[in-house]
């Protein structure tokens, strides 16, 4: 029976800015999100500059020429529709089903694609031991015995139920309906994969909600970490949401500028 102890967050896109050949106009930022939230900034105040070759075109204000100084006043002024342009995709594995529950309740500017266990075997699949439960405590070994007893629940049942549905229909639907039925055994620590893909405001709210003091264990756990990426990814939009350290051991993220 396989254990995961700690989520993996790959980032697997992020777009590209397509600066338009008929305003002369340049970002210093080389990050494309960060770029593009910033050009969509001055869009709205035609604020690329005397030169940009657009009617109404001015200068920019003075002392906001940088893609960061720029971007934080965003932030202060809480213009936060500017950020919804810029978009990443995730890959996240080793994260549990009781965790996407919550994670999928952040729908606007969101979206996923999730492993199914209707279509997938999951006779090897790991289970995602809570943060809460320490390793060599008798909570640990009470939490380990009901996972190995849910898998082999699994593993019979699937077993059961695959002779049951015997040769009738399609290849495909057969296994559908031994495994969408044997499922039904499986905990909510099951591991599960799932991309997520979200623009810079929806990832900012879900940072700052799920990497609060008060979410669960593992679901703040992940904010911490897709923080991390982007941290990485783009410091001009998410430098200023910082992790803190907690006494149970696992980070919680604060920023200056709740709620953009």
């Amino acid at each position: 029976m396989h254990i995961i102890r700690e989520p993996r967050v790959t980032v697997i896109a992020r777009q590209q800015f397509i600066a338009p050949e008929h305003i002369r106009w340049q970002s210093d930022s080389e990050v494309p999100g960060e770029a593009l939230a910033e050009f969509a900034g001055r869009l709205c105040y035609l604020s690329f500059g005397e030169d940009a070759g657009l009617e109404g075109g001015h200068k920019s204000i003075p002392g906001r020429t940088t893609n960061q100084s720029y971007l934080a006043n965003i932030l202060r002024t809480k213009h936060g529709s500017v950020l919804e342009h810029a978009v990443w995709s995730f890959l996240f594995e080793g994260v549990s089903r009781s965790l996407t529950h919550e994670l999928i309740r952040h729908r606007a500017g969101m979206g996923y694609s999730q492993l199914s266990q209707r279509y997938v075997d999951e006779s090897n699949i790991a289970f995602v031991v809570p943060p809460e439960i320490e390793e060599g405590t008798p909570e640990f070994d009470r939490w380990e015995d009901a996972c190995r007893a849910s898998l082999d629940s699994y593993r019979g049942l699937l077993s059961d139920l695959t002779d049951r549905v015997g040769d009738d229909g399609p290849a495909t639907m057969r296994k559908k309906r031994a495994r969408q039925a044997a499922r039904s055994v499986l905990p909510n620590c099951a591991e599960t994969k799932i991309v997520a893909t979200g623009n810079a405001r929806a990832l900012r709210h879900f940072c700052e909600s799920r990497g609060s003091g008060s979410a669960d264990l593992e679901i703040r756990r992940l904010a911490g970490t897709v923080l991390r990426a982007l941290h990485a990814e783009a410091p001009n939009i998410f430098g200023d949401m910082r992790l803190v350290e907690s006494p149970d051991g696992i980070h919680t993220v604060e920023t200056d500028n709740p709620k953009v």
